[in-house]
This record gives C-alpha cells, structure tokens and sequence, in this order.
C-alpha cells in the first residue's frame, strides 16, 4: 500500500485523483513519496478508463521541495547493510558521493519528472499554498496547472543553497528568461495572479472550491475523445521539444551536478539544512512565504 500518497478515480473513473499525503512535512518529497507517486501515475496511465489525471496535495501546501532534514530522508539515503561509505581523495572532496548523487538524483529528480510530462494521459496539478522548488518540478511535469488563490511559487536553492537552480530546469520555458533569472538570483516569490499573467497558471481558484472546481475543469478535458487529447499534448509538448526544451533540460541537469560536485570539495559534502521537512529554511514550512519580487528593491 502507498504510504505517502492516496488514489482515488472520479466520475466512473474517469478522473484518477492522485494526492501527496505527508501534510506535517508540507509534502516534502523523501524518496518514498516519490516511488510512490510514480507508482500511482503509473497505475493510472494503464488503466485504459482514466482520461484525465489531477495531482493534488494534503495539507496547507502542495511541496515544500525535496526533504533534506526529515529522520526518515537520512534513513533513505543512509548505505544499507553491507554498503560501506565512498573513500574521500583530493582535499576532501567525496568523489564516489557525487557519482552516486548523480545517478540517484537522475532517477528520482530528473528522470521521474520528464517521463511523469510525457504521460499517455492529460494531467492536471491542483496546487495552493508554497510551490517551493522541487514543489515547481512536480508542478511543471504536468499539462495543465490550476491554482488557488493562496498559493505561492518560488524557487530558493540559489540563494538559500548556493546552487544554481533544481534538477528540473524549466524556469525559463515557464516564467521567460528574463523572469527566471530575476527569480532564481533573488529567491523571490510569485503570487497565483503572477503565474496566470506569465502563462504558467491556467486558472486560479478560491482555496475553498479548487478541489470541486479541478474536478469540473477535468471533467470538461475528459469528455473529449482520446485520441484529440494526446495529439494534442503531443503537438504542443513536440513543438516545445523541437525548441530545445529536452536538450535544455539534460544540460542544465548536467551543470546542477557540476554545482553539486563543486561543493562537495569546497565544504565537505555537507550543505546547509533547514528543519525537519524543509529543502532550506523554515519560511516555507511555517507557511510564511517570503515577499514577493513586487515589494522587494
């Protein structure tokens, strides 16, 4: 049974509701929750009845970004029986660590992600609440987004970790260049209205009706033939690929590692952690989103 995200089918299912479930770690993705959630999108894209897929999330947010702190991320991510930890050379720098961080984090960050958008089925994220970081990759591996009133989107492993951005780069595709470099080096966030005026956000909805709101706009998708809704998630998705959108993102993934290894040698390997639950600080866990780029100098 999934221990960290809950299914459901809607309308004769029709409507496969997959929901992250780790509400006291405001979803923050340990690796669990990502086999799980992979599990579940895989379920639902072989259950030929399915035409529509939402992503939802328990709780006062949709992903605070990866979990780095939690007890049960350490454990995951611990050398199991038998395994015996990487040799350190050259100044301390791990280099079997970042070999295998680089392979781990192409599985369950990058790889995840891009097979979850390329999905045989139309997906749809229902967020409220923070969208911090890896938060944004789930997000953006869907088709379409549809957001609450309340919800906040940022990305702040530049300025919080030193890194250039997630695993996941598709800031640019998503907010305009200009947007994501101001984002990405300030660490500020957006609002939903923001989102919608750049194009990312389909429709914004009160935080009381989203769940009923979701489920109409899925409804409206599921009634079109099959074969109209992939031809046209193929058409588009196509279109953005033929514009370097799949290459951008292998390279970008490519630099996420170099940032990675850099420092691993400059610090050890040991990056600095917010609380339980949290990729870097405790603004986003607490709720408390930090202000938007519109009432910052």
């Amino acid at each position: 049974m999934p221990e960290y995200v809950d299914y459901e089918t809607l309308d004769d299912g029709a409507i496969a509701r997959i929901t992250l479930n780790r509400p006291e770690y405001h979803n923050a993705q340990n690796r669990g929750m990502l086999v799980d959630l992979d599990a579940a999108f895989n379920r639902a894209e072989a259950d030929d009845t399915v035409r529509v897929i939402i992503l939802a999330a328990a709780g006062r947010s949709f992903s605070a970004g990866h979990d780095m702190g939690s007890a049960i991320a350490a454990e995951e991510i611990e050398p199991g029986p038998g395994q015996h930890p990487t040799m350190r050379i050259h100044g301390g720098t791990h280099v079997g660590v970042v070999e295998q961080r680089m392979r781990q984090e192409w599985h369950y960050y990058f790889e995840n992600n891009l097979r979850w958008r390329n999905l045989r089925k139309i997906t749809i994220a229902q967020v409220h609440g923070n969208v911090i970081s890896a938060g944004l990759m789930l997000m953006w591996a869907c088709d379409l987004i549809v957001a609450a009133d309340d919800t906040t989107f940022a990305d702040v492993v530049g300025t919080r970790l030193g890194m250039g951005s997630v695993e996941y780069v598709a800031h640019p595709w998503e907010f305009g260049p200009r947007k994501a470099k101001e984002l990405l080096l300030t660490g500020d966030s957006i609002d939903a209205e923001e989102g919608y005026r750049l194009g990312m956000v389909n429709k914004i909805f009160s935080r009381d009706e989203l769940a009923e709101r979701t489920v109409e706009f899925a409804r409206r998708i599921a009634a079109r033939p099959t074969i109209t809704s992939l031809v046209v998630k193929d058409l588009i998705n196509d279109a953005v690929d033929h514009m370097g959108f799949t290459n951008s993102l292998k390279h970008s993934f490519t630099l996420h590692q170099l940032n990675h290894a850099h420092w691993s040698a400059l610090h050890d390997d040991k990056f600095p952690a917010g609380k339980p639950g949290s990729d870097v600080e405790d603004w986003r866990t607490a709720g408390k989103p930090r202000p938007s780029r519109k009432d910052q100098p």
